[in-house]
């Protein structure tokens, strides 16, 4: 009976244990996934502004050799900026990386936008664009940068639909949903911690009659004395 009792007795302390140890492990997480909710931005959608960040340098600086290829850096930019023309000037492929940068960091940046409404807009107005600009301008006539400016703001463009499609949004899609379960998670574990013990709780199995029947032959047997 005492050792059914302190079996019993061991054995819901080792379970009020596991279950401490389980609460605070989801208090852990809890409190990880609240101070991951609390940054200013995720680290994925820190990674997608750095690289429109990138898109806008890199033409901008593409555009700059551009300037210093064709006679002189102040030549060109009187030519391109001051008289500017559709047909021949990169500037306008210049504004549109900095129409995009613009409007995607003040959209996922600064307002922190969870749709995709408007790196829809700059892509699709960066496509129109190019693809009108390429068929009626002169461009293809004006050397290598003729065609490395357009094509790469055309690819810069989509490659940051595809990452905000299908990395940035989805992503933190998920880790919401995984905050808002570690809190019922938690709760579960709070509502089946142990209770206090009780006498109904612990329980022996009464003796068999067989087994006291038996052991009282065996100590007449022993107390019989020896012929």
């Amino acid at each position: 009976m005492e050792r059914a009792l302190s079996g019993s007795v061991d054995s819901r302390a080792s379970l009020h244990t596991v279950n401490s140890i389980n609460a605070a492990q989801l208090a852990a997480r809890l409190e990880s996934y609240e101070s991951g909710e609390k940054k200013s931005i995720s680290d994925v959608r820190r990674t997608f502004c750095l690289f429109v960040t990138f898109d806008l340098l890199f033409i901008t600086l593409l555009w700059i050799i551009e300037l210093n290829v064709d006679g002189g850096i102040e030549k060109q930019l009187s030519k391109e900026v001051l008289y500017y023309d559709y047909h021949s000037s990169f500037f306008d492929i210049f504004v549109l990386a900095v129409f995009r940068f613009t409007l995607l960091i003040l959209a996922y940046a600064v307002c922190k936008l969870r749709h995709w409404w408007a790196i829809a807009i700059t892509t699709a107005v960066t496509s129109a664009f190019l693809i009108v600009k390429v068929i009626i301008s002169k461009l293809l006539t004006q050397g290598a940068f003729g065609y490395l400016l357009p094509i790469m703001s055309f690819v810069l463009a989509w490659i940051e639909t595809w990452f905000l499609d299908f990395k940035v949004l989805p992503q933190e899609m998920e880790d919401e949903n995984r905050f808002q379960s570690v809190p019922d998670a938690s709760e579960r574990a709070v509502l089946i911690q142990p209770g206090p013990l009780s006498d109904g709780q612990f329980y022996s199995p009464p003796e068999s009659v067989a087994d006291s029947d038996e052991e009282t032959e065996e100590k007449q047997d022993h107390e019989k004395p020896v012929l």
